[in-house]
């Protein structure tokens, strides 16, 4: 959902922003991270969404690494960007932002205008880099973490779409049999009178309830299809299926590997660009699952009070046997970032091959789970054929 909100932001005074949200309490919590005070807050209700314009954020970030790494200051680079727009929405938003800067606010102020655009990341990144006067730094940090966090979501997408095609598929050729083909050989069984078998008897009775109900059945159907569309658009229910799913052992064990891995390398980012462990761990929370947010919350109370990182998170749950020892290694060397970076790629490697493994698997058990119902339906179609031409022999 849409919210408009008018709100009080540190150093900006008054503005009025539009956020997307679960709900209002979820938009005061975002522009509270933000150090600022909700003033007012209106859902926008809207049949149709809102025309709103793309902003390429990681090749934004590309193009202004570049110019910088060339030598040319911020307000250089920005102004190259604008002359080089063709996208009039993008061009807007980057010379509002250039605006800012001549108003004298910082390149993480100006950012924080448009939290709908700049994830709260992105500009804690930024402003961790104006207190060391390295911003190709932290947007090299930033395009490295996004990148490989679309390559992860790039390969669990990949590998989901051929068995979801498959069933798809399948379920589409079942339904065209129960729906056309069954009821023309029920109308044949019909025609031939009494002492059927028992197969032909249930053909007889679905071709006379699609033939007699077919218009109810549909709006059955198309009724069950929105309810089902309108249950996945709703945050309440998408997570008490992810509870569900959490539940399955071998299902909840690798969701729970790869929010690990997601967690150690935002984490390590925030690190490695010089913000406070306590503080970056409230920054990473809102980015898991909401059953993690109270673990994350517990981590940064244990580190408060004078524990290591390490024994932290194996307190917290937010760890596995490798996790652990490779954070002790970290707080010894003292490159805690850079370990953290090494565990949420070492997860991820793991996640890469159980969904390998995995997809293997599941194809040739949808093909053949497809296959018996599909055949099924053709046997219940023919065996009464051949049990009669048996019968007349």
């Amino acid at each position: 959902m849409r919210y408009t909100v008018k709100a009080i932001l540190a150093k900006q005074g008054t503005v009025s922003l539009e956020l997307d949200a679960a709900n209002e309490q979820e938009v005061r919590q975002q522009i509270a991270a933000q150090g600022g005070m909700v003033l007012n807050v209106q859902r926008n209700f809207s049949w149709l969404p809102k025309s709103r314009t793309r902003f390429p954020l990681t090749h934004f970030s590309q193009e202004l690494l570049s110019l910088l790494t060339a030598g040319l200051s911020l307000v250089e680079s920005i102004e190259t960007l604008i002359e080089k727009e063709e996208d009039s929405g993008v061009r807007k938003i980057i010379q509002e932002i250039l605006a800012r800067l001549y108003e004298g606010m910082t390149f993480s102020q100006a950012l924080e205008t448009y939290p709908q655009i700049f994830p709260p990341l992105y500009i804690a990144t930024v402003r961790a880099s104006e207190r060391t006067g390295d911003l190709p730094e932290a947007l090299t940090r930033y395009i490295t973490y996004q990148t490989q966090m679309d390559m992860a979501r790039k390969k669990l997408v990949g590998a989901s779409i051929y068995p979801v095609l498959l069933l798809v598929v399948g379920l589409l050729v079942a339904v065209f049999l129960l729906l056309f083909v069954v009821p023309k050989f029920s109308a044949i069984y019909e025609d031939i009178g009494s002492d059927l078998p028992w197969m032909s008897v249930m053909l007889i009775k679905w071709g006379r309830l699609v033939h007699e109900s077919g218009w109810m059945l549909a709006v059955v159907f198309a009724a069950i299809m929105a309810l089902a569309t309108y249950s996945f658009t709703r945050p309440a229910f998408r997570a008490r299926l992810m509870q569900l799913l959490w539940r399955i052992p071998a299902i909840g064990e690798r969701m729970r590997i790869y929010q690990l891995a997601r967690f150690y390398k935002t984490l390590g980012m925030l690190l490695r660009g010089g913000i406070p462990i306590t503080k970056a761990l409230e920054m990473v929370s809102n980015l898991l699952q909401s059953h993690f947010r109270p673990r994350v919350i517990a981590a940064a109370t244990h580190i408060r009070e004078g524990k290591t990182i390490s024994s932290a998170m194996q307190m917290a749950e937010l760890t596995t046997p490798v996790g652990s020892r490779m954070l002790r290694v970290g707080e010894r060397t003292g490159l805690m970032g850079d370990m953290m970076e090494r565990i949420g790629g070492f997860h991820d490697e793991e996640i890469a091959r159980w969904v390998e493994w995995t997809t293997k698997l599941i194809e040739p058990l949808l093909m053949a789970v497809i296959g018996t119902v599909i055949g099924g339906i053709i046997i219940l179609m023919y065996m009464p054929i051949f049990e009669l031409a048996g019968s007349i022999n």
